[in-house]
């Protein structure tokens, strides 16, 4: 598959989970990020690993445990409870807004972990997208200091599952390893979400839709199709797309929450918009800004060529 067209597949991920901002707060028990993490992910494991299993039999092995596990911790372990708290706790479109850093962020992770010295062009887009996921967020939004932690620490570890999953070495099996990944996390989550937030309320008929669309498309279908392009993809392009989250959720807010746009905050869609577009065309390091680094390097060598050499 062409790299173009990977990118326009891989930005179905992002769109998708900017609808998560909606859900979250319109159909989901208030105040409970661990509950919400932790029901995001069980269901569409379980629906993705058990697939694999039956369809194929694979499952992790050896070090795959570990390198699952750690992918875990970042993508969904950590990643998951520091989102929802942000989303809870940031109005306007705040939460989604601080996804702006991630491309900066991958771009100082990729070449702490990995040795890869990021482009000019491709940090200077990065500051562009910055500023102009900063420029759609509503006037006057409040700041609550907790919430932009959490947003902060949530966008972090995000970015740093991106270099780390392009880093380690592809499973034989995508969808069933991502189920795996979503399952290890629930092993985290489900335990928090009791001891810190008690037993679930008595769900609701929008509790149940939005659990059920938040876990199988927004979290399973959608998570599929994001390791599937970050392993096709050069590093630089998966922190662009995903701007596509912050950006349809706060568009999603000003059309069913009857929000304003002002000519800043159309402007700043502009610059993103750009930004997304530039991602979806990236097909290697630009020329003169350093060549990107082997796919496995640095503190994961224990991955083999042979290994890194498999991707499907």
């Amino acid at each position: 598959m062409k790299t173009h067209s990977v990118a326009v597949t891989t930005l179905l991920a992002p769109i998708a989970w900017g609808t998560t901002y909606l859900t979250i707060t319109q159909l989901l028990p208030p105040d409970r990020p661990f509950l919400v993490a932790a029901l995001r992910v069980l269901p569409a494991g379980a629906m993705l690993a058990g697939v694999g299993l039956f369809g194929s039999g694979w499952r992790p092995r050896g070090r795959q445990w570990i390198h699952l596990a750690v992918l875990a911790l970042f993508n969904f372990g950590i990643f998951f409870p520091l989102l929802i708290t942000a989303v809870y706790r940031l109005p306007g479109g705040v939460a989604a807004s601080m996804g702006g850093l991630q491309p900066l962020l991958v771009a100082g992770l990729s070449r702490l972990i990995r040795g890869v010295r990021p482009g000019r062009l491709d940090v200077g887009v990065g500051l562009a997208a910055a500023i102009g996921v900063a420029m759609v967020v509503r006037p006057g939004a409040a700041f609550d200091p907790v919430g932009v932690v959490a947003a902060l620490g949530a966008n972090l570890s995000f970015s740093a599952g991106v270099v780390l999953t392009k880093a380690l070495p592809p499973p034989e099996k995508r969808l069933a390893a991502t189920g795996w990944q979503l399952l290890l996390s629930a092993l985290v989550l489900v335990p928090l979400a009791l001891a810190l937030e008690g037993m679930p309320p008595a769900p609701t008929t929008g509790n149940i839709f939005g659990f059920a669309y938040l876990s199988l498309a927004a979290t399973g279908l959608a998570f599929v199709l994001w390791f599937s392009g970050i392993k096709r993809l050069p590093v630089q392009a998966p922190p662009l797309l995903g701007l596509a989250a912050p950006v349809t959720g706060a568009a999603l807010g000003w059309m069913v929450l009857d929000e304003a746009l002002s000519t800043v905050q159309i402007a700043g869609f502009v610059i993103t918009i750009a930004s997304i577009a530039y991602g979806t065309r990236i097909r290697s390091a630009q020329p003169g800004d350093g060549a990107a680094a082997p796919e496995v390097e640095g503190p994961w060598r224990g991955a083999t060529p042979a290994a890194a050499a498999c991707r499907t």
